[in-house]
C-alpha cells in the first residue's frame, strides 16, 4: 500500500522505545522530517534505517512531537478504522465492568490507542477531555461514533459535555474551554449515579476532572469489610465516596474531611441522598493540620484512617516534594492509630511510582515505630486499563494495612 504521509525519522533510542511499545516520540528524538505536515495531522515514523515504525499525530507545539496510535503499515485511517477502535474499547468495558458499565471510563487515552482522549460515562451523559491536537481535529467524528456504537448496545446518550478546561491544552497549542457539544442537546450539568449501591450527585460541569473519580470504584468496596463497626476518618473526602462506603458498611462513625467547603457540602448532600447522615460527621479542614491536632490531643477516637489525597506531583521535578508530603500524612496517620487499627492509603500520581510509594511507607512506619501488616494491594479499576509498555497508564497505588 502506498503511503502518502510525511515521514518522520527518529534516533535509534526512539526506535528502541517505539519497538518496545511506547507510543511517544519527543522533539529531540527526531532526526529528519520529509514532506509538508500540518500540526495535528498524520505522519509515518521511520527508523534511521528507513524501517516503518508506526503512524501518529504530529504537533510542533508539543514536547511529545508525535503520538503513535497505529503500527500497521496497511491501515487506512478512515471512519471505519475509528469505528473499530471505539467498538473495541466499548466491548472491553462491557466485558470487564459488566453491571458497572453504566458509569465507567469508556476511553482511557493511550491505553485505548486514542492519544490524550478521555471519555467517562455517567448513565446517559458522556464527559470528555481532549489533550492532543490530533484527536481535537477528529473529535466530532469520534463523538458521533461513540453515540452510535453505544446506541447499538442499548445505551442512549442524551448529552456530551467537554471538560477541556485544563492548562495542558495550551501547551499543545489549543485553547481551554468547556461546554456541551453542540450537535447534542444540553442537560442539567448535574446527574445522579449509583456506584456500589450508593447514590452520588455528579457535578460534571464544575467538579474536579470529569466530576467523579471512577478509578477507585472497587477500592471503595474493599474498605467496607474493614470499616464495619469502626470509627473512620476519611481524609481528602472530595465527594464522600470512601466515607459513604464506610458508613453503608456499618461503621460506628465516619468523619469526612476536606479543605474544600464545596466538597464538604456535596458530601453532606450525598449522605442525605443515601440516608446515611446519622453516623456521619463532616469537617472542613486542612488534613495535615487536623492529623497534627488529633495526635497532640492524645485521645483520637479513630481506628481506621483512609488517605486518598490528590496527586502531590504531576512531574518528575516535584517528586521529592511529593515524597515528603505523602510521608507526612502517612506518618501522622500511623502515629495517630493505636496498634491493631487500620490504614488505607494511596497515591494517584504516575510519577510517585510503586517502589517510591513503598519506600515512603517503610520510612513513615519506621519513624512512627510501627509495623505494617498488609491486607491488600490494589490498583485502578479495569476501565482504566494498564498498558504494560506504557508506564504512564499505571498510576494508582492503593494499600490497606493493619498497624501493629
Amino acid at each position: 500500500m502506498e503511503r502518502n504521509y510525511p515521514k518522520v525519522y527518529v534516533t535509534p533510542k526512539a526506535e528502541k522505545s517505539i519497538r518496545g511499545g511506547h507510543p511517544w516520540v519527543y522533539a529531540e528524538e527526531i532526526t529528519e522530517i520529509k514532506g509538508e505536515f500540518e500540526n495535528g495531522g498524520l505522519v509515518d515514523v521511520y527508523s534511521h534505517k528507513s524501517k516503518f515504525l508506526g503512524t501518529g499525530y504530529i504537533n510542533n507545539n508539543s514536547k511529545i512531537r508525535v503520538r503513535i496510535f497505529s503500527r500497521n503499515a496497511n491501515e487506512k485511517f478512515d471512519r471505519a478504522f475509528y469505528e473499530r477502535r471505539v467498538r473495541y474499547a466499548l466491548e472491553y468495558r462491557k466485558t470487564v465492568m459488566a453491571e458497572d458499565f453504566s458509569c465507567c471510563r469508556l476511553i482511557f487515552g493511550e491505553a485505548d490507542q486514542f492519544p490524550g482522549f478521555t471519555v467517562d460515562k455517567f448513565n446517559d451523559i458522556l464527559v470528555t477531555q481532549v489533550l492532543s491536537l490530533g484527536v481535537e481535529k477528529i473529535k466530532d467524528m469520534l463523538y458521533e461514533i461513540l453515540a452510535e456504537e453505544l446506541e447499538k448496545m442499548g445505551e442512549k446518550i442524551s448529552a456530551i459535555y467537554e471538560r477541556n478546561d485544563v492548562k495542558i491544552r495550551e501547551l499543545e497549542g489549543m485553547e481551554q474551554y468547556k461546554g456541551f457539544w453542540s450537535k447534542f442537546g444540553e442537560a442539567a450539568g448535574v446527574t445522579e449515579i449509583t456506584e456500589n449501591g450508593i447514590k452520588f450527585t455528579v457535578d460534571y460541569v464544575n467538579g474536579q476532572k470529569t466530576g467523579f473519580f471512577l478509578d477507585q470504584k472497587y477500592n471503595r468496596t474493599a474498605i467496607r469489610r474493614i470499616a464495619k463497626g469502626r470509627t473512620v476518618l476519611d481524609c481528602f473526602t472530595h465527594t464522600g465516596a470512601f466515607a459513604l462506603n464506610a458508613a453503608a458498611a456499618g461503621a460506628k462513625l465516619v468523619n469526612a474531611v476536606d479543605i474544600s467547603a464545596d466538597a464538604i457540602e456535596m458530601t453532606k448532600n450525598n449522605a442525605k441522598l443515601n440516608g446515611l447522615t446519622e453516623n456521619m460527621q463532616f469537617t472542613c479542614a486542612n488534613v495535615f493540620d487536623l492529623l497534627t491536632e488529633l495526635y497532640k490531643s492524645g485521645n483520637s477516637p479513630y481506628d481506621f484512617i483512609i488517605l486518598d489525597p490528590p496527586a502531590f506531583t504531576k512531574s518528575k521535578s516535584t517528586v521529592k516534594d511529593a515524597f515528603r508530603g505523602y510521608k507526612e500524612i502517612n506518618l501522622k496517620a500511623m502515629r495517630l492509630l493505636k496498634r491493631g487499627s487500620y490504614l488505607a492509603t494511596c497515591s494517584c500520581s504516575h510519577f510517585m511510582t510503586e517502589s517510591l510509594f513503598k519506600k515512603m511507607l517503610h520510612e513513615a512506619a519506621a519513624d512512627a515505630d510501627v509495623s505494617l501488616r498488609q491486607i491488600e494491594q490494589r490498583q485502578q479499576s479495569p476501565d482504566h486499563p494498564i498498558l504494560w509498555n506504557v508506564p504512564e497508564t499505571d498510576y494508582l497505588k492503593f494499600f490497606i494495612f493493619q498497624v501493629v
